[in-house]
């Protein structure tokens, strides 16, 4: 990040985001429902075609329907109940999840990546693609942020949502230690000849054992297909149709007259996490700050989760009206939901080894699982709807999520489409004052809320709870800066 190479020009851009995938293009639409000035820049020139399916769990559904997007999703997606999430453990999910939309939605991630551009550009971001970033430098006014055709463009704030070999993370010289890779999987799309019910009833015996193996049907004769590799090698590289076969006999006896790949590639293992998420005016989200096994299917969901935390910090803060350290809050409550993550998607590959202790530690868990308080536990952490940041003493609701409670009219999240704070009083004796040109009042003494009256945050999470004009006023001062 030599600044020789760079001349500073006032910049043209609020925000520059390197990385158009559901977390860049997340944190595009948060920044945009503010009026931020965003640029996305995609290295690829075309959106991805393949058909990997991904889960969004609890909490995303929850932070769609916030922002009005759960119901154009819905039909693009199956649902399922939010079971077997925990090491592949089969325990079913626990009951009255504390959310109104306890389920999983199973999705093509190209289909999530779509709606979520789109609904970026809606609001009004622009997004280039084929922009490589190669470079930036920044300085007092910016960055500077260089292209691979040698383009520069300048904003006030970069933001690396460039994925795990992030290439803004490496310009930073932000450390990214961590675990490599110990096990590879391979996963691809391909055509399979054999009889569906010879698939069905091979799989589920070899997967008694092998928990990283599965053929699922997308129809028309094409599976969805996941097997161990056999050795770590360079994922830049994707396997050949044969290497799929080699393992599939190896495990199952068969390979099950697999051919015509549509796509093939690998994953790994490694577990690593940026050592800070803010230098300066470049932050990172998503996996360029965070990777780690996809067992328990949390890393777009993490990712997405992050954008949410970033984007009103970041536009209060570029906005002028912020309060003091508000930016900094982002790394200090989203790095160590990140580092939860990382531990137990460790436990969690621990338990997927076929070693004697491994499956002994499985089977005892698998018991414990039968107490409900064990499997809520474990469900409420991979969903992410049991996360609470650090906000001070107070309540356990402090720091954590609202769901979305009953209104007199409604519900919650259909007031919170525009990404302002709300205040939801059930006493009917409080107010925004100041602060109404960021903070919606909801006076509401039906509210489904055990408590007098709850200050919520852009992100759902709750800032206050109590009844007094005065206690809320600072508290108001803390989150949203200094009043009108």
């Amino acid at each position: 990040m030599s600044s020789s190479r760079f001349t500073a020009e006032p910049p043209s851009h609020d925000v520059i985001i390197s990385g158009c995938g559901p977390t860049g293009a997340m944190l595009a639409a948060e920044l945009r429902l503010h009026g931020v000035r965003v640029l996305v820049l995609e290295r690829e020139t075309e959106a991805a075609s393949f058909v990997r399916i991904v889960s969004l769990h609890v909490r995303s559904l929850e932070i769609m329907a916030m922002r009005g997007l759960l119901d154009r999703l819905l039909p693009l997606g199956r649902r399922r109940p939010a079971a077997g999430l925990f090491a592949a453990i089969a325990k079913p999910a626990p009951q009255g999840l504390d959310s109104a939309y306890g389920y999983l939605l199973g999705i093509p991630q190209p289909v999530i990546e779509r709606v979520l551009e789109e609904h970026a550009v809606a609001l009004g971001a622009q997004v280039l693609r084929g922009r490589a970033v190669t470079g930036c430098e920044q300085d007092d006014a910016g960055v500077t942020v260089e292209l691979a055709g040698g383009e520069r463009l300048r904003a006030r704030y970069l933001v690396g949502c460039d994925g795990a070999r992030s290439t803004v993370r490496k310009l930073l010289g932000v450390g990214f230690p961590g675990e490599p890779s110990r096990n590879d999987t391979l996963m691809g799309e391909m055509e399979a000849t054999a009889a569906p019910e010879e698939i069905a009833a091979k799989v589920a015996e070899v997967q008694r054992i092998h928990k990283r193996f599965w053929l699922r049907p997308f129809g028309a004769g094409i599976y969805s297909v996941v097997v161990p590799a056999a050795e770590v090698a360079d994922r830049a590289e994707p396997p050949a149709i044969e290497d799929f076969r080699r393992q599939l006999r190896a495990l199952a006896g068969t390979d099950f007259g697999v051919r015509s790949p549509r796509r093939l590639s690998r994953f790994g293992d490694a577990t690593r996490l940026a050592d800070r998420y803010r230098t300066g005016r470049v932050l990172l989200a998503g996996d360029a700050a965070h990777i780690h096994p996809p067992i328990g299917g949390q890393g777009l969901n993490l990712g997405l989760q992050d954008a949410f935390n970033l984007g009103w910090k970041l536009a209060a803060h570029l906005g002028g009206r912020a309060p003091e350290g508000l930016l900094d809050t982002y790394e200090a409550e989203r790095r160590p939901v990140a580092a939860d993550v990382l531990e137990n998607t460790r436990a969690q590959t621990e338990l997927l080894s076929v070693a004697p202790g491994a499956q002994a530690v499985r089977r005892l868990l698998t018991e414990l699982m039968d107490f409900d308080e064990v499997n809520r536990h474990l469900i409420e952490k991979i969903t992410a709807v049991g996360v609470r940041y650090d906000l001070g003493d107070g309540p356990d609701l402090l720091g954590r999520r609202l769901p979305d409670v009953g209104l007199e009219k409604g519900t919650l999240y259909g007031l919170l489409h525009r990404g302002r704070g709300l205040l939801l009083d059930r006493t009917g004796g409080l107010a925004t004052g100041g602060w109404s040109d960021r903070v919606d009042l909801l006076a509401d003494p039906a509210a489904a809320l055990e408590f007098p009256s709850v200050l919520m945050r852009p992100d759902g999470h709750v800032a206050w709870i109590g009844d007094d004009q005065a206690d809320l006023d600072r508290h108001l001062a803390r989150w949203f800066g200094e009043p009108s």
